[in-house]
């Protein structure tokens, strides 16, 4: 076997990255608060202690949505990232015309 091949054996090993859904994770932070430890509780759900304290800390910092995800954008949020692009792609066409009347300007010089 040769040194590349042990290399790309352990690419393919990469880990996949977990999503949790907001119920779970409201249910986990519930579970440490019913009094067992953050460790126990990380155990016996197969996800990191400190992943399961920054869900804590998310609960406990905010009472409006604590886990909002990428789903469903509500329609203000889809409004502005509409608006945002736009705004991307006027700012782009109005460089290229810049450089472009530059460019003919000095050349009927």
């Amino acid at each position: 076997m040769t040194v590349r091949e042990v290399f790309m054996s352990k690419r393919k090993s990469a880990r996949v990255r977990r999503t949790f859904t907001p119920q779970f994770k409201k249910d986990a932070v519930e579970m440490v608060r019913q009094g067992k430890t953050v460790t126990e509780v990380s155990n016996s759900l197969g996800v990191a202690r400190s992943l399961l304290q920054y869900w804590k800390r998310q609960l406990d910092g905010e009472a409006e949505d604590p886990f909002p995800g990428r789903g469903n954008p509500n329609p203000e949020n889809e409004d502005l990232r509409a608006m945002k692009k736009k705004l991307k792609d006027v700012t782009e066409e109005r460089d290229i015309l810049k450089k472009a009347l530059a460019y003919f300007a000095d050349d009927q010089k």
